[in-house]
């Protein structure tokens, strides 16, 4: 791996793609600092311009070179979950250009909490802007084989670090207009956010004094399938895909709690019943329903509660990228 790593921060340098794995996703890497190289992500992508990015640092000694006016609450934050699945909102600094920030006045940062990931930055000495490497809207690549299954031949070397450990998105925390807020949940919750600041963040949905700022992941089509999705209530599952069966439909099926009750025509695939086994799986099993042919993909409703909140906004986002909307009382 040293030469690998190697050879990639010599394409970094030269201003070239390197998809490289953490933690959550596997992120598609250009030099920070390199408005031109920036442009290959957006172009690879299908990305608009207006979409900001995540810079990935090697530790939090760099995060004054990135960010201005930075809380108490950041350093204290960054202490208790970096290397981690949370990224911070911050006002950004002149370095950063504006490629990288949708052209606002701040700036995601996070340092990823994978092997691979962190000898890469501590070679590279700077910071990497790192979207997931996919097709914009599409579904995260939790392995090497994604990543090339989206982008081929576009980047120019993809580090393989194995599967994801967590498997969906970092968290995204707004410090850049005073109190926390919530922008995008992710595997470091709400409750551990306010173990740290002392009280719990406020959500993207309330009023603030100040617009939010954009961020990643936070449109409300993303994370997507191309097979149609359906996300259906637990209680009404039965019911709905026996329905489907007597259409002559043939759906490919994500329950936590349920075993196969239709056999026949439907595909069936048995979740983990914990959140963080949930969200390790996912896309992997969303990647896999995709490609079977299926002419709906449906999703047994997670249950409620703060650890099940960021694949529930996976789910509904990813319902409305495939062109469905989430399960109502209709049948």
């Amino acid at each position: 791996m040293v030469e690998e790593i190697a050879q990639a921060v010599a394409l970094l340098r030269a201003g070239e793609l390197v998809a490289f794995p953490t933690e959550t996703v596997y992120g598609l890497g250009v030099d920070a600092e390199n408005p031109v190289a920036l442009a290959k992500i957006f172009a690879a992508k299908g990305r608009p311009a207006d979409h900001p990015l995540i810079v990935h640092l090697p530790g939090i000694t760099l995060l004054s070179r990135w960010a201005l006016d930075i809380p108490d609450s950041a350093f204290a934050l960054a202490e208790a979950f970096w290397p981690g699945p949370l990224t911070l909102i911050l006002k950004r600094t002149a370095i950063v250009p504006d490629a990288a920030t949708g052209g606002q006045a701040t700036v995601g940062l996070r340092v990823p909490d994978h092997p691979v990931a962190l000898a890469l930055l501590d070679a590279f000495g700077g910071g990497i802007a790192a979207p997931s490497a996919n097709r914009y809207g599409r579904i995260s690549p939790t392995t090497t084989e994604h990543v090339r299954a989206e982008l081929g031949d576009q980047v120019a070397l993809v580090l393989d670090g194995g599967a994801c450990v967590v498997g969906i998105e970092s968290t995204i925390l707004d410090l850049s207009r005073g109190s926390p807020v919530l922008l995008r949940p992710g595997a470091i919750t709400a409750e551990q956010i306010r173990g740290v600041c002392g009280h719990s963040p406020g959500r993207a949905d309330s009023p603030q004094p100040s617009p939010a700022p954009r961020v990643s992941g936070s449109r409300a089509a993303h994370y997507a399938p191309a097979t149609p999705l359906r996300v259906v209530a637990p209680e009404r599952l039965r019911d709905y895909l026996e329905c489907q069966r007597l259409a002559g439909n043939r759906c490919a099926v994500l329950t936590y709690s349920q075993s196969a009750f239709v056999q026949t025509p439907h595909v069936w695939r048995k979740m983990p019943d914990d959140s963080a086994g949930y969200g390790h799986d996912l896309y992997a099993a969303m990647r896999e329903f995709d490609a079977v042919g299926a002419g709906q993909i449906v999703v047994e409703a997670p249950p409620g509660g703060e650890h099940w909140h960021a694949v529930a906004d996976r789910l509904q986002r990813a319902a409305v990228g495939s062109g469905t909307a989430m399960d109502d009382d209709r049948p």
